[in-house]
């Protein structure tokens, strides 16, 4: 096959999540929020993964994921891209395979695939799993904590990341993320060193 259209890129396999990693989810739905009910909240507020219903007037996160839907389209549409998540998606894609890697309810789905289209996310590879280690990535970019704890036990030979937000901690065997220039400079590690290893057994 001509290198220049090569399925096997000669990097490693990237996966981000999409909200908290890409795109600002929070913002997305407290902007919709604020607009239909005359409220003033600010993503700053949000403390703990589990919960965001307490931040408004719905008595559950089933009434909360009920208005997100929406009639037209979900507020998974509405999320802004985080500052610098789409130029560092971008440069990473044009090393290594980008795997986008999201757990999403079937209702947001074709807004999740919109919202990748909008902002031209290079990904080779789309995935929307509650399990993400069927990805089979090399290193992975996550916020959730439950996300994070089960690759760490089911992928123990990839490298797994915290993108650090106020409702996440720090965790035995994950490695913490502020900016996407750490997270460039990791993906750039952890691809030399399977490159060494690769050399060692050849």
């Amino acid at each position: 096959m001509n290198a220049e259209f090569d399925d096997l890129l000669p990097g490693i396999r990237v996966g981000l999540d999409m909200d908290g990693v890409l795109a600002d989810f929070n913002t997305g739905w407290m902007r919709r929020y604020n607009r239909e009910f005359g409220a003033d909240l600010d993503a700053s507020m949000v403390r703990e993964w589990d919960g965001l219903e307490r931040l408004t007037h719905f008595r559950s996160m089933s009434e909360f994921w009920e208005w997100a839907r929406g009639d037209v389209h979900s507020t998974f549409r509405d999320a802004p891209a985080l500052p610098g998540a789409v130029e560092a998606a971008c440069r990473i894609a044009q090393r290594h395979r980008l795997v986008i890697v999201s757990s999403k309810f079937e209702w947001a789905i074709p807004d999740s695939l919109a919202w990748l289209a909008d902002h031209a996310i290079p990904a080779r590879e789309v995935h929307f799993l509650w399990d993400k280690s069927l990805a089979g990535c090399d290193i992975y970019l996550d916020d959730a904590p439950h996300h994070l704890r089960d690759l760490c036990v089911a992928m123990p030979e990839a490298t797994i990341c915290r993108r650090v937000h106020t409702w996440n901690e720090p965790m035995p065997g994950v490695i913490d993320i502020h900016s996407w220039t750490e997270f460039e400079a990791l993906v750039e590690r952890v691809a030399q060193e399977r490159d060494r290893g690769d050399d060692m057994e050849g």
